[in-house]
């Protein structure tokens, strides 16, 4: 923006100054050739008095050297029947034409103009004072004022850009900020603000983000409450469970053991929805596969699944919050216990590229008769939500990845969450 409107002053100004300098030199031009042309009418005009008295040519001469054309040798007196004194350039029809006339004019001769003056003189004769004025008289200070003027439009343009750009840097600065303030919103900081400055436009614009984010913030706050608030109520049927299990004696201990890991899992879900997020934009998907599955291994042993995780061994960087990607790993492996048989066996896999990593689930059941009504948002065949794939399309798509539902190996359906890793910084 600043180089714009630097470009733009500069063509303004530079039209402005073209529009107003070029008739200015026209007219300094023309000043100074009037000027030239003014001063050998006095020089002429100075010899009238003394052809009146006398028209000898030794007069004459004493007279002309007294004047500067004089002295420089463009000055020549013509006398009707006499002599010519001094040096002469105009042609004599010239002269014999000026010699008839009752006003002064010029003749345009080579190097410069001849100014011829006719004078009476007694006895009905008639004199023409020819006075040289060469071209460098005539263009005299003419070049220095036009370069002056130039030197004024030089200053004007560079004094635009600089104005011009002083105030490009102000409305970029505040364009800037704002751009900024946007992307840490985006990226989290709910607590964002800017101070509104530059034009009235960006002023206006600052104002509405300020009161967008603290909307924002407001909404956020009251789903995490909202959530919360949900996940708490879980706790009476929870509540009233345990004491069932309770009365069910020492066979229901793994019953109880599962039912205190779900209680632990509401307790952290109620902690995260009511804390502010301000999770890491990337997490160890080896470390989140493997706790999960160590969460999810007690119902499979429960139902006799065989399981296996394979890829998890050392760290890999996914390029989103642990947090977001748990509840990918959770809803996957939900899918999977809700929609097969029990002793349907699964496996996980992750898999890291040059730029991708990608989280395999796969099962050994019926498999997914049709994948493209699996992915619609809240979709199902089965009686569940149809959430559990969509959170996982929408995470895999916020990284540029992508969701694919493929036949697996075990004979079932195989979920690929494929997260790009090359655009995350």
């Amino acid at each position: 923006m600043r180089r714009t409107l630097a470009v733009l002053m500069v063509a303004v100004t530079s039209m402005v100054a073209l529009a107003f300098l070029v008739p200015l030199a026209l007219i300094v031009k023309e000043t100074a050739q009037s000027r030239a042309v003014a001063n050998a009418e006095r020089q002429a005009s100075a010899l009238v008095p003394v052809l009146a008295l006398t028209t000898g040519s030794d007069d004459l001469g004493h007279a002309m050297a007294r004047t500067e054309a004089g002295r420089r040798g463009l000055l020549a007196v013509h006398v009707e029947g006499g002599a010519t004194v001094g040096t002469s350039r105009a042609p004599a029809a010239e002269v014999s034409g000026a010699a008839a006339q009752t006003r002064a004019g010029t003749v345009p001769l080579d190097g410069g103009y001849a100014l011829l003056r006719p004078v009476a003189l007694d006895g009905g004769r008639s004199a023409v004072v020819e006075v040289f004025v060469p071209a460098d008289d005539l263009n005299r200070g003419v070049f220095a004022s036009w370069a002056v003027l130039t030197g004024v439009a030089v200053v004007l343009v560079i004094g635009s850009v600089l104005v011009g750009d002083r105030l490009g840097a102000r409305i970029v600065r505040a364009a800037r900020r704002l751009g900024t303030a946007a992307t840490a919103l985006g990226s989290g900081d709910l607590s964002e603000r800017i101070h509104p400055d530059g034009p009235p436009e960006l002023q206006a614009a600052a104002t509405a983000f300020n009161s967008m984010a603290s909307r924002v913030t407001h909404l956020l706050a009251a789903e995490r409450e909202l959530a919360a608030d949900l996940s708490h109520r879980l706790r009476t049927p929870l509540t009233a469970l345990r004491l069932s299990l309770d009365q069910l004696g020492p066979q229901a201990e793994s019953s109880r053991q599962a039912l205190a890991r779900l209680e632990g899992e509401i307790t952290t879900i109620i902690s995260a929805a009511r804390r502010p997020s301000r999770a890491a934009r990337s997490c160890d998907a080896a470390e989140v596969l493997r706790e999960r599955l160590a969460f999810w291994s007690a119902l499979a042993e429960d139902q006799g699944r065989p399981w296996e995780l394979i890829g998890a061994e050392l760290p890999v960087r996914a390029p989103v919050p642990a947090g977001e990607l748990t509840a990918v790993v959770d809803a996957l492996l939900g899918n999977v216990f809700r929609h097969t048989a029990e002793g349907t066996a699964f496996g996980v896999t992750l898999h890291e590229g040059r730029d991708v990593v990608g989280i395999l689930v796969a099962d050994a059941g019926p498999g997914i008769p049709d994948p493209e009504a699996a992915l619609e948002r809240g979709a199902s065949g089965s009686g569940s939500t149809g959430l559990g794939l969509d959170i996982a399309r929408r995470l895999a798509e916020s990284t540029g990845g992508s969701l694919r539902l493929d036949r697996s190996s075990l004979g079932g359906a195989q979920v690929q969450v494929w997260l790009r890793t090359d655009g995350d910084t």
